[in-house]
């Protein structure tokens, strides 16, 4: 009964604030663009991409060493992430900004190069991998340490007990991580990086759909063959080979450097300790409320929708229901929604639909709910009805659905914060949210007010993400 009254409270909520939201069709020919774009994916011209695998050489560098990066720093703040209160607040920070808004953040000090690249992916995911391994260390069985000898060291405790009980959890965890950053190495090409992403958006945003269809099933081969690869064997050659992609580096100029991080993103009333000359600083800021609460309406908007998603295309995927070209469907729809990121999911229906809430919703609400549809769905497999004989409908209601249900809710409050974060970074595509704000006062050069904009975008994902763990049903660890 508590999860039905979360579910129905999140439905009546997002009816309420329904109203509210832009979600207007502003395009005159939607679906002839859709057949257009449609055409391009079935005939994709391969030979119009120029400098493919120089794209996908780069797209797996940065996504390659940023993994890497982010993991060399957020293993050792795992190790004291329970017991410091500054390590999970710094860590909370850092991961509530999006790679985008650190990509944006860096571009001011290393300009176009990969270490902005780098830099955007490795300072977030170091606070995700940090929260996540202390998870998982947490999670570890104790037996093994409590029968050593009393005295044994800290490390050779951790060492010879812990490290080899949780390392096949924090490898797959990493890998996945890995998988997530080739999606945001791509993303990078929005803002200028010549990734994949970069190709992809100059095809769209010119209605070069047959080339843009190119790019489109160049990013899913390099995801789909991800297993062969970046098998474990092949990942120091991998890293070493893909490390000449990254140049040439910026000459840095660390008086530059500092001046921009000790001075330009911060009110020049502040610095001089003029405190009327910061109100009236802060009163010259246009007003944030509306951005704000579009941000929070799509993140609402956007979580609900996702759990509709989910509970609608998760049954295509699990061999409980159908047969197996039904099921293999089912998983390839799946494996498509969730294996394109949100942002170029709202770029494709930003074309189709205008510029309006519409494009991100249905971006968030397919990309989050397929990616909690393919989880629960391999949760269901695992589990053995007690009743032979019942219609799918009696499967799916009686037996199945109350047994994934808190499961999927979890994942539903685990990716609430990542939504939020997405709601944010969708403004960039021209979207009335943080992002489009932000984007503006980055080109603009004014630093100071887009730096203050990173820190609200923060505070709310920070707080989204705390009232998510209250709520998020207990004793629910999902895979």
């Amino acid at each position: 009964m508590r999860l039905a009254r979360h579910t129905l409270t999140l439905i009546a909520l997002a009816l309420l604030v329904l109203p509210f939201a832009d979600l207007h069709v502003l395009s005159r020919d939607p679906w002839g663009e859709l057949g257009r774009i449609a055409q391009g994916l079935v005939l994709p011209h391969f030979s119009s991409v120029e400098s493919p695998l120089s794209a996908i050489g780069l797209t797996v560098a940065v996504a390659l060493w940023g993994t890497l990066a982010g993991m060399v720093m957020g293993f050792p703040l795992a190790l004291v992430f329970s017991r410091s209160r500054c390590v999970r607040a710094g860590c909370a920070f850092v991961r509530a900004i999006h790679e985008l808004f650190w990509a944006l953040l860096f571009l001011q000090v290393f300009g176009l190069s990969a270490l902005t690249a780098l830099a955007a992916l490795a300072i977030p995911y170091a606070g995700i991998f940090a929260k996540v391994y202390a998870e998982i260390l947490e999670q570890t069985p104790t037996a093994a340490r409590d029968a050593l000898p009393e005295g044994t060291g800290r490390l050779s405790r951790f060492v010879y007990t812990e490290l080899p009980l949780a390392f096949a959890q924090l490898a797959a965890y990493t890998r996945y991580r890995f998988e997530c950053a080739l999606r945001s190495s791509v993303l990078l090409g929005f803002v200028g990086l010549p990734t994949l992403g970069y190709q992809l958006e100059s095809a769209f945003r010119e209605g070069r759909y047959f080339e843009a269809g190119a790019v489109m099933w160049l990013f899913y081969l390099l995801i789909a063959s991800l297993p062969w690869w970046a098998h474990r064997r092949l990942v120091p050659l991998l890293a070493l080979s893909s490390l000449f992609l990254l140049g040439p580096w910026p000459d840095i100029d660390a008086s530059l450097v500092w001046r921009f991080v000790s001075q330009d993103i911060w009110p020049q009333p502040l610095l001089a300790g003029d405190i009327s000359g910061l109100i009236d600083w802060l009163r010259d800021i246009p007003k944030l409320l509306p951005v704000i609460a579009n941000t929070l309406l799509l993140g609402l908007l956007g979580s609900v929708g996702a759990l509709l998603v989910a509970l609608a295309l998760w049954p295509l995927a699990s061999h409980h229901f159908g047969n197996r070209l039904t099921q293999a469907a089912g998983k390839g729809l799946l494996i498509f929604l969730r294996s394109t990121p949100e942002l170029m999911l709202a770029f494709v229906f930003l074309l189709l639909l205008g510029p309006s809430l519409l494009p991100a919703w249905l971006a968030l609400a397919l990309h989050n709910g397929a990616l909690i549809a393919f989880l629960v769905a391999r949760h269901a497999d695992n589990l053995k009805l007690d009743m032979d004989g019942l219609p799918a409908s009696g499967k799916l209601g009686y037996q199945l659905l109350p047994r994934v249900y808190p499961g999927m809710l979890a994942l539903l409050y685990y990716r609430a914060e990542v939504i939020l974060r997405e709601s944010a970074i969708l403004g960039m595509l021209g979207i009335a949210t943080l992002g489009y704000v932000i984007d503006d006062y980055f080109q603009t050069l004014m630093f100071d007010v887009a730096f203050l904009l990173l820190l609200i975008t923060a505070g709310l994902n920070i707080l989204v993400d705390a009232g998510a763990r209250r709520l998020r049903p207990r004793g629910i660890q999902p895979s």
